[in-house]
C-alpha cells in the first residue's frame, strides 16, 4: 500500500509540474490574447440562488463526511462496496468544491472575473474529480458484478489488497487522464471573446470561444470520461442482469436487484447528467440546458449519493439524517451568534 500512495503522490507532483509549465508557456506564447474570461452563471435571482445553492453545498459536506464517519467507525461496514462508497464520498465533497465555492462568489459579484490561470486550475481540479468518480463508479460496477454473478469467490478476489488497488489506481486514471485533458486544452487558441456562459470553466463553452479545431478535444473528453467507463459498467451490469433473470424465485431475484440498485441510480444521475452535455457538440442555443445539466452533476448529485447509498438500510439513513440535522442546528447556532 505504501508504494502505491508512492506512486500516485509522485504522479501527482508531476502532474501539478507539467500543467504549471503548460500554463507558463502558453501564456508566453500565442494565448496571451486572453487573459481573464467572464463567467456569465445564473443572472436571474442571484440571491435566492445564492441561498439554494449554499444549502446544498453544506448538505453535501456535511452528508459525505457523515458516510465517512459512519463507515469507518462501524465494524459491520468495513467490507468492499462500502469501501468504496467511503472513497465515492470522499470524491463527492472534493468535486463539489472544484466547482461550487467559485458559483457562489460569482453569485454576489457584479461580474464574475476568472484569471487564464485559474481556469485552467480549476478545470483540471475538476477534471481529475470528475474522472476518478467516473472510473471509481465502474469499479463499484464490477464489485456488484462480483458479488451477485461470482459470490463464492467474492472476498477472496475482492481482497483488501485489491480494492486499495484499485481506489489508488482510479486516482492515478483520474489524475493522468485529467492532464491529458489540461493539456490539449492548452494547445487551444483564445483570441476572440472571453465571455463563458456558464458557472464553471468546463470544456464545451470554452470551446466555442476557441479559434482552433476543437473535434480532437471533444473525442478525447467523449472516449476517456463516458465510453471506456460507462462500458465497463454496461457489460457488468449485463451479466448481473442475466444472472438475475436465471433465478427462479421472485423474491430472490428482487433482493439480489436490491444490492444494486443504490448504484444504479448514482450510475444515472451521473453519466445520464454528463452525457447530455458530452454526447453532442454545444451550440449557443443548448447552453442553457448545458448548465442545468451541470448543475445536476456536479451540485445535486454529489449531495444526493449519500441519500441514495443509505436507502436500503433505515439504520443508516436514520443516523446519517441525524448527522445531518446535528450539523445544520450546528451552523444555524453559529450565523445566528454574528447576526
Amino acid at each position: 500500500c505504501g508504494k502505491l500512495r508512492n506512486d500516485f503522490t509522485s504522479s501527482l507532483c508531476v502532474s501539478f509540474h507539467l500543467l504549471c509549465l503548460g500554463t507558463r508557456r502558453m501564456t508566453e506564447g500565442n494565448h496571451s490574447e486572453v487573459m481573464e474570461f467572464v463567467l456569465l452563471g445564473f443572472t436571474n435571482l442571484p440571491g435566492l440562488l445564492f441561498v439554494i445553492f449554499l444549502l446544498i453545498y453544506v448538505t453535501t459536506l456535511v452528508g459525505n463526511l457523515g458516510m465517512i464517519i459512519l463507515i469507518r467507525t462501524d465494524s459491520q461496514l468495513r467490507v468492499p462496496m462500502y469501501f468504496f462508497l467511503s472513497n465515492l464520498s470522499f470524491l463527492d465533497i472534493c468535486y463539489s468544491s472544484s466547482v461550487t465555492p467559485k458559483l457562489l462568489s460569482g453569485l454576489l459579484a457584479e461580474r464574475n472575473i476568472i484569471s487564464f490561470n485559474g481556469c485552467i486550475t480549476q478545470f483540471y481540479f475538476y477534471a481529475v474529480f470528475g474522472t476518478t468518480e467516473a472510473i471509481l463508479l465502474a469499479v463499484m460496477a464490477y464489485d456488484r458484478y462480483m458479488a451477485i454473478c461470482e459470490p463464492l469467490h467474492y472476498m477472496s478476489v475482492m481482497s483488501p489488497r485489491l480494492c486499495v488497488q484499485l481506489v489508488v489506481g482510479s486516482y492515478i486514471a483520474g489524475t493522468l487522464n485529467a492532464l491529458v485533458h489540461t493539456g490539449t486544452l492548452l494547445q487551444l487558441s483564445f483570441c476572440g471573446p472571453n465571455v463563458v456562459n456558464h458557472f464553471y470553466c468546463e470544456i464545451p463553452p470554452l470551446l466555442l470561444l476557441s479559434c482552433s479545431d476543437t473535434r480532437i478535444m471533444m473525442f478525447v473528453v467523449v472516449g476517456f470520461n463516458l465510453l471506456i467507463t460507462s462500458l465497463i459498467i454496461l457489460l457488468s451490469y449485463t451479466y448481473i442482469l442475466a444472472t438475475i433473470l436465471r433465478m427462479h424465485s421472485a423474491v430472490g431475484r428482487y433482493k439480489t436487484f436490491s444490492t444494486c440498485a443504490s448504484h444504479l441510480t448514482a450510475v444515472t444521475l451521473f453519466y445520464g447528467s454528463a452525457a447530455s452535455m458530452y454526447s453532442w457538440p454545444s451550440s449557443r442555443h443548448s447552453q442553457h440546458l448545458d448548465k442545468v445539466a451541470s448543475v445536476f452533476y456536479t451540485v445535486v448529485t454529489p449531495m444526493l449519493n449519500p441519500l441514495i447509498y443509505s436507502l436500503r438500510n433505515k439504520e443508516h439513513l436514520i443516523r446519517v439524517l441525524f448527522l445531518l440535522t446535528l450539523n445544520y442546528a450546528i451552523i444555524l447556532k453559529t450565523v445566528l451568534s454574528f447576526l
